[in-house]
Parts: structure tokens; sequence; C-alpha cells
């Protein structure tokens, strides 16, 4: 970006303290990323204080900061009263000023599961037809977020913006900084729900996302799940709507839905009165969902239908630990470690299950990690997962943390299991557990710390 500190401070309603200076480098809350002519935001966290790295900030090339605090800093400062609500005011600025000098159009993308999927393939999509900058993995929160806002340049055609929320009011927040131009609500299931206390609490938060469209902003909703059909009343905006099912009332959908050996979908893109054949890279019934959304978003975009399955059918999977499949120790791993809420946890072992073992002496193997943030109901949850992981032929499994005990207890007695109370514990068992030809489904919340495990075997990866 490239703005005074003045200007900013104006922005911001801050203080300006030293001279006048013009920021024409990233904006940055981490100091080893600062570049020539940056700004600094100090925000101050539950460990670190980024006050006390305003110095090597500078060093590095900054020239202003946000503070929050008082003191003899060696640079520009613009004082606030707080830091992490002053990055997005300015993200709120620099995004109004691309608006206003070009054509630059905000998606935003929400839902219980599929957001950094759904996000990545749309972005890939749109960066064929013009400059896109989106998330960097899923960085979706009020920091992620307007950072990745601020990323966009002068030249950029689209932003792509995956929107997260684990309490009221958290999308509200995002879209006051940024509106949207389209929002994309993917589905209302039970990811964190510990932070809502019920379902119909996260459906009107998730439906945050829709009140932050821009008068005329169309909203790419999913026919599939009721609670996004009941978002859609008694709100004026145009609508696109997508469905995995093949519903009629969708002028996005999926017909002759298959899966190919390597747990990839091939289906017929139907766009109103067209239709073209897709076959995506990512492995998972589930990334149909996905694709659909990110379709609908296209076509909102004003997109074509060859542009849009040609983005498709060329799409991979760019954020680390989601649905990567490879091999080690003479063993398929699939790893979805990133994060999990009971929706992805069952779309994992439903791609676990339809591909089986990698040879026939092998087993079908899962790595659970806890769910987290699922409040009450986390015990139950948890014993449902380890029904559907029976259900669907999981053969073996490791329990790791202490809210997967109830997993743990579900699986004891009908198949090997092993409950560990971290991921290091369980790392320590991975060379007895994971045999030739098994296929082996390593989930969990990213508290749980699974993806180190992932990681470690990556690390010997044999063919990716």
């Amino acid at each position: 970006m490239k703005i005074s500190a003045s200007e900013l401070a104006l922005a911001v309603g801050g203080v300006l303290s030293g001279p006048d200076v013009t920021i024409d480098g990233p904006v940055v809350t981490d100091s080893r990323e600062v570049s020539s002519g940056g700004l600094y935001v100090a925000r101050v966290g539950e460990q670190l204080d980024g006050h006390d790295f305003i110095s090597a900030a500078v060093e590095a090339g900054a020239v202003a900061a946000v503070v929050t605090k008082d003191g003899n800093w060696p640079c520009s400062t613009i004082k606030v009263s707080d830091a992490t609500y002053a990055l997005g005011q300015i993200a709120q600025t620099w995004i109004a000023r691309l608006r206003r000098n070009g054509n630059l159009q905000v998606v935003g993308v929400t839902g219980s599961a599929g957001k950094t999927s759904t996000k990545d393939l749309l972005a890939q999509i749109l960066s064929r037809v013009a400059p896109t900058v989106s998330n960097l993995r899923s960085f979706n929160n009020e920091v992620g977020m307007p950072l990745t806002a601020l990323r966009a340049l002068p030249q950029t055609r689209f932003l792509v913006l995956e929107m997260g929320a684990d309490a009221p009011g958290n999308l509200r927040y995002l879209t006051d900084f940024v509106p949207l131009d389209v929002a994309v609500e993917l589905m209302v299931g039970v990811a964190h729900l510990g932070g809502f206390g019920s379902r119909e609490v996260l459906a009107k938060t998730k439906a945050e996302l829709l009140d932050g469209l821009l008068p005329d902003g169309v909203a790419v909703l999913n026919r599939d799940d009721s609670a996004v059909v009941a978002m859609a009343q008694n709100r004026t905006m145009e609508s696109i709507w997508f469905s995995a099912l093949g519903s009629s009332a969708a002028q996005v959908r999926a017909e002759k839905v298959s899966l190919d050996e390597s747990g990839k979908a091939h289906f017929d893109l139907i766009i109103g009165k067209e239709s073209r054949r897709v076959a995506l890279s990512l492995v998972g019934i589930h990334h149909v969902n996905n694709a659909l959304a990110a379709a609908g978003a296209a076509k909102a975009l004003g997109l074509s239908i060859d542009q849009i399955s040609s983005g498709l059918c060329d799409s991979t999977a760019i954020s680390p630990h989601r649905m990567c499949v490879f091999n080690s120790r003479g063993a398929r791993i699939i790893d979805d470690s990133y994060n999990a809420n009971p929706d992805s946890m069952r779309a994992g072992i439903k791609a676990l299950a339809h591909l089986g073992p990698l040879k026939e002496q092998g087993k079908i193997k899962a790595i659970f990690g806890q769910m987290l943030e699922l409040g009450e109901e986390s015990s139950t949850l948890h014993r449902k997962i380890g029904e559907f992981a029976l259900e669907n032929g999981v053969e073996a499994a490791i329990c790791v943390g202490e809210q997967a005990r109830p997993l743990y207890e579900t699986l004891q007695g009908q198949i090997e299991v092993t409950w560990c109370e971290s991921a290091q514990e369980a790392s320590t068992l991975v060379d007895g557990f994971i045999l030739s030809g098994d296929t082996v489904l390593i989930k969990g919340s990213l508290g749980s710390q699974v993806y180190k495990i992932a990681d470690e075997l990556l690390q010997g990866v044999e063919d990716k």
C-alpha cells in the first residue's frame, strides 16, 4: 500500500508522533515479515507484546508503527487504543481506496466446513482470468483477514477472503471493515459449537456474512442445507443457489457424480442450461460441494462456464494438511490434519473408506485427534464419530487428546484402538501402527497437534 502516516492516523482515529512519512510497503503484525517502507502494527498478544519488537521492525525497514503504549520509539508512530481494531480500519481504508480507483471485487466465504478448500478453488479459478489475492492458509480471523485484504494491489481484480467465526458478531466485525460483492454460505454444521451454544445461534452468526453484502451484492447459497435456505428468507438480495445433490431449484448443480479409484470426484457441472464435465484433483466426494460453491461465486463475478470448469479441472490442493494423499513407509496417508469438526471428520472417514487399503494385506486405519470447541455436546459428538468410523470399516485407530476419550471408548472392544494424551505420545506408536499396505487417515483439530505426525511422515515421503 502507499499512504501517508497522517492520512492513516486520521482514518484510524490515532495520534501521529514523528515525521509524516509515506508508507509504501506491506502492513504486518510480525516484525520478521517487515520489508522496506512497511508499517508494523504492535499488537499485544497473550504471550508476546509487539512493542518489544518495534526496534527489530525498524531495522528491517519499517517506517512507522501502530502502538497502544507511550515510549521512546525509533520511528514515527500512530497511537491508538486498540491495535487489532486499527488493523481492521487500515484494511477498510485501503480497500475503499482500491474500489474507488479500480475495479476490485471482494468475495467472502464462510461455513462450518470447506471454507479453505472453497477459497483455494475459487482463487485458482479467478487467477486464470485476472490478478487475484486470497488468504494464505486459513488466515480468516480479525487479524488474518485484514492482513490478507492489505495484500491487494491497485491491479488486483479479485480479493477472495475466507472468513471464520467462533462467536456471534465475528462476521459482522469482519464485513464492517471489508463489505462484500459476493458472499458464499457453505453450510451450518457444529464447528465451534462451544462458542455459540446452539446450532440456531451458529446459523444466525453465519448469516451475518449476508448482512455484509454491498447493496448490489450477490449471495451464493447452499440449496442442500436447510439452515442456509432459511437465511434467504426475509432478505432481499440477488442469490445464486448451488446443489451437490442435483436440485433443479439450483442454478449451479452437480449431476452424474462419481469417484475414481483415487477417490477424486468427477461430475457434470450444470450452470443454467449449460453443462461441462469436471474432474477434480482433490480427494473426497465432499469437494463437489466446495467446487460448486466456487463455481457459483465465479458465475456471480461474470465468468463463463468454460472458464469455471477448466479452472476447477486444473485446481489443486494448495493449503497444507487438507486431504493431501501421499505414500510413506509403504502405506498410503490421507493427511487432513489441519482442523476438524464432526462434518469434516465424517467426510474424511468416507474418503478413507472409499480408498480402502493400499494393498490387499493392508487395513484402513485412523489417527483421530480430538475435536475442540464443541461445548457440552463434545462427548456425544465424539461418540458419534466413533460409531461412524465403525460403520465405515475403520479397522484400527489411535485417539489423541482428553476430549477424544469418548471416541476411544466407543471403539474400544470393537477394533484395535489406543488412546494417547498427546500427539507426541501418539507419534511414538506410529512405527508399529502404520504398516505396509495400510491406508491411514490423520484428522483432528489444530490444537490436537496431530498435524505434527503427518509432518513426520512427510519427511519420509515416497510419492506425493
